[in-house]
């Protein structure tokens, strides 16, 4: 083990160092494309990891603490009549007062329609037939950043394959299905939608379908709060042989009313100008951009989506959208939204992409970072914007689960990794005032793969690093 992580350690700074291929620009002032020199600040990261002493699955910083507040699988800790379910993904935190937030967790539960279990007590459920949704943590923060767990309880329920996600600039969050099954394969309804839900919301939501923002296998979403207009992910790896096209699109939606999801509106697909079909997938270049615009995409809820995966993600193709491998972890933030190819790049480790609006029909698409080797960064998965500047982003690789941070001027470090293989990490964002990380360990997605998984606290100096 000690061989491997001096390994990685020699790799990413060489990611650092070696040469502009392997710098990203800053993610703020993206269009100066801006280089870095020199040695390494002593205050990049926050220094060697060392085991947790309270949380012995988790390597961390020297300085800060952790606190596991839900386990998988086991009841929950204020609660023992709940018992909290698998497959802990996407997630984010909301102000509820002065010392107390709240998190919403998605649950990524993709058991087969006949041996499914509703989310908790089911009583808006959406599909009897779907174990997915959501569930809702309160947690009371102290001064320095460490919380206790309030309330747990769930916030939706008969959802499926609930992936990612994103929260709304008024106080909701977006889970998103990360599938199209349907009646077809045994389930009461049909799936593969958005749904919103309150964080302030005290018991199950009423589940409406966001039909508008599309039928496709859902991750991740971002809502740019200038606009009102959300830009979503999509997991698929493209197919170059398939002729009507198969692959990952990136999307925007733009609600008629602003802040008003259900309302309906216009789904689009991004496209780069004069080159169509353009194949984000590999042989880019960091730091270059390309000017993008969008294409409407007409029918968002399509009769074949259950059969045909990539119904929508074809529209667009048709028309000349881009394509990209597997996109996945979505956010916003300094005017910009970033997000993940998961599969992306030359050795296929990943990357990183930001989309900055320059005008109401498009913008500039620009590549930040692509991983050099899967030591460095593997298979980025969610991220989140520190409230400092700064990228946090989870990985979905095997063996030991990582959390690096991406730095303003583009560099990459270890800030949270797992004591030994694990599932993916998943879920990551701060707390509204800075102080504390939230994140999951996701462990096993069905009743058949007994992976535990945890929702994580850690606090400490942040103020002695970048994020």
């Amino acid at each position: 083990m000690t061989h491997d992580l001096d390994r990685r350690t020699f790799l990413r700074n060489a990611a650092v160092l070696g040469g502009g291929a392997l710098l990203a620009p800053a993610l703020q002032g993206l269009s100066a494309c801006s280089r870095v020199s020199g040695p390494v600040p002593r205050a990049l990261g926050y220094g060697p990891l060392i085991p947790s002493t309270h949380v012995p699955e988790l390597w961390i910083p020297e300085g800060f603490t952790a606190r596991k507040l839900s386990t998988t699988r086991a009841p929950s800790l204020v609660d023992p009549r709940l018992t909290v379910q698998y497959g802990m993904d996407g997630m984010a935190a909301f102000r509820a007062g002065d010392d107390t937030v709240r998190l919403v967790r998605n649950h990524e539960i993709r058991d087969p329609a006949a041996s499914a279990r509703l989310l908790g007590p089911g009583e808006r459920a959406y599909d009897r037939k779907a174990g997915g949704g959501t569930m809702t943590l309160e947690v009371r923060q102290g001064r320095d950043g460490s919380v206790d767990l309030v309330r747990e309880f769930t916030s939706l329920s008969g959802t499926h394959t609930n992936c990612a996600g994103g929260p709304t600039p008024w106080g909701s969050w977006i889970t998103c299905e990360e599938t199209t099954v349907g009646p077809a394969t045994g389930y009461e309804r049909a799936h593969g939608y958005c749904f919103e839900v309150s964080a302030s919301a005290d018991a199950e939501v009423e589940p409406v379908p966001l039909k508008a923002m599309g039928r496709f296998v859902h991750e991740a979403m971002a809502v740019d709060p200038r606009t009102g207009y959300a830009y979503l992910t999509e997991d698929m790896t493209y197919d170059p042989a398939v002729a009507a096209g198969k692959g990952a699109g990136f999307y925007r939606f733009i609600p008629a009313r602003r802040g008003n999801f259900a309302a309906g509106g216009r789904l689009q697909m991004l496209a780069v100008r004069g080159r169509p079909n353009y194949v984000t997938v590999n042989g880019q270049t960091v730091g270059a951009s390309v000017d993008v615009g969008w294409v409407n995409i007409a029918d968002p809820d399509p009769a074949t989506a259950e059969a045909n995966v990539s119904a929508v993600f074809q529209q667009g193709w048709a028309q000349g959208a881009a394509v990209f491998q597997r996109l996945e972890g979505c956010w916003y933030g300094e005017g910009n939204v970033y997000f993940n190819a998961t599969s992306g790049g030359n050795v296929g480790a990943g990357q990183v992409w930001c989309y900055r609006q320059t005008s109401d029909d498009g913008g500039v698409l620009t590549l930040i970072f692509e991983s050099p080797s899967r030591e460095v960064l593997d298979s980025p998965d969610n991220l989140c914007m520190s409230p400092r500047g700064g990228l946090v982003i989870c990985e979905d690789s095997q063996g030991e689960q990582f959390l690096r941070g991406l730095t303003t001027d583009g560099r990459i470090f270890d800030l949270i990794r797992t004591a030994g293989p694990s599932s993916e990490t998943a879920g990551c964002c701060f707390s509204p005032n800075g102080r504390t990380l939230f994140f999951n360990i996701q462990g096993g997605t069905s009743a058949t793969t007994t992976m535990t998984g945890g929702t994580y606290a850690i606090w400490g100096p942040w103020e002695k690093g970048v994020l």
